[in-house]
């Protein structure tokens, strides 16, 4: 087996660690699992971190337990947050689960025939069976209120005013409970997470100790940041799904092309499952030529495969190709309509009717009164540019402005028109 400890470690992954669990992973296979709270139906790529653990988990030989927080979803992990999370009900629940499941296969072998495939686990399945008074009696008094509030966690919230309802309070033991719940039932003696999950993994260790007498381990993985300090994975329309209708795979390979150079030696490290000798020649390669931007290039393409798949990261490398490269009618053509339109978001659009479409008998016609103040201020001005080269339809370069429309239809309904190097113009035949 690979040594999953020095994986972690060699790419940056690798924030604490309890005693001896390097030497337990090297008597055999092993089990962990790693929690994600069900919040949303798609996960985003502050997930991966924690996902990719578990990939590295796997392709180490040991066997993973990926746990959605069907009971804890409802609750809201306090930890390091300012106020507490809305609550779910059962139903988006349970919707949010088979999503984020869906995502997860991506990355996890769930269905092969080895003994240490992947396992999806819902703590819903055994908290739903408790009474409140059940587990106040059996679990609650195993661990103090002390132990509880010496946590980073409860006490940042304690401290900044803001307090702390009892039903943030009791997530740690619940938490903690999952973690016993699997050791004790499926052999799982890890749990995996963010480095802020650190004080609720420690607990399950704690009651696996004094309700089963039995030792477990907690290894954490660092909080992603960026070089500048600016929060990992947002930008100005939000987070970065991997639900292709939150983010498009264009919008998510755009994301990761555009990376700084100092986040993208550290990004390429815990994002893809590239080997060591690969990376170093890659940034070796990137500092003789920044402006080329391997890495980003690279770490685009690894990333959205994996997430989007073959297909679709043609299509994002196709459409960066159009905004920043040459192209034709037939590559913008190849575009699907949403990849079309992130492309050219913002760009002006004008919308002409079918009928006034038919009617028009030359180019010049389309940028008079149609598209007039729009495009250009006047039929004089259009065709002015058009003879001197400045102005091409769907990436076709225009020389007569008195040449007949014959032109093809994007997606059955758009022209993209481009007016000097910059300036884009969509206009929508409806």
């Amino acid at each position: 087996m690979n040594s999953f400890i020095e994986e972690l470690r060699w790419r940056g992954m690798l924030q604490d660690m309890t005693p001896d669990i390097e030497e337990h992973l090297t008597k055999g296979m092993t089990s962990a699992y790693l929690g994600f709270d069900p919040t949303a139906d798609s996960l985003h790529i502050g997930h991966l971190v924690g996902v990719m653990t578990l990939l590295h988990f796997q392709r180490a030989g040991h066997k993973p337990f990926a746990l959605v927080g069907g009971a804890t979803g409802m609750i809201g992990d306090p930890s390091f947050k300012s106020a507490e999370r809305n609550l779910l009900d059962k139903a988006t629940l349970d919707h949010n689960i088979s999503c984020i499941q869906d995502q997860l296969a991506k990355f996890l072998d769930f269905a092969g025939t080895t003994s240490n495939k992947a396992e999806l686990v819902n703590n819903y399945d055994w908290m739903s069976k408790f009474s409140f008074l059940d587990f106040i009696r059996d679990i609650g008094k195993h661990i103090t209120v002390n132990y509880m509030m010496s946590k980073d966690s409860v006490k940042r919230r304690l401290e900044d005013g803001n307090g702390l309802s009892f039903t943030e309070f009791t997530y740690q033991l619940i938490q903690g409970y999952d973690f016993y719940h699997l050791w004790k039932n499926e052999n799982c003696s890890i749990q995996l997470g963010g480095s802020d999950q650190w004080g609720n993994i420690v607990t399950g260790t704690e009651l696996i100790r004094r309700m089963g007498g039995g030792s477990a381990y907690a290894l954490t993985v660092p909080l992603i940041t960026k070089a500048d300090g600016a929060k990992f994975g947002k930008t100005e329309g939000g987070s970065v799904w991997l639900d292709p209708e939150k983010t498009s795979p264009y919008a998510f390979y755009q994301f990761w092309l555009n990376v700084s150079d100092a986040d993208a030696s550290k990004y390429i490290r815990i994002f893809t499952i590239l080997d060591q000798e690969t990376i170093v020649k890659l940034e070796a390669e990137h500092a003789e030529a920044p402006h080329l931007r391997i890495l980003q290039k690279e770490i685009a393409k690894q990333i959205t495969t994996m997430v989007h798949g073959e297909s679709e990261l043609e299509m994002a490398v196709k459409a960066s190709d159009i905004l920043f490269g040459k192209s034709s009618t037939e590559d913008l053509a190849a575009l699907n309509e949403r990849t079309f339109l992130q492309v050219f978001d913002g760009v002006p659009q004008v919308q002409v009717s079918k009928s006034d479409y038919s009617e028009l008998t030359s180019i010049l016609d389309l940028f008079g009164e149609i598209t007039q103040g729009v495009v250009f201020s006047s039929k004089g001005e259009a065709r002015k540019m058009i003879q001197g080269g400045g102005v091409s339809i769907n990436k076709e370069k225009l020389s007569d402005p008195n040449a007949s429309i014959n032109l093809t239809l994007l997606q059955n309904k758009y022209l993209l028109v481009q007016k000097g190097k910059k300036n884009y113009y969509i206009v929508e035949v409806k």
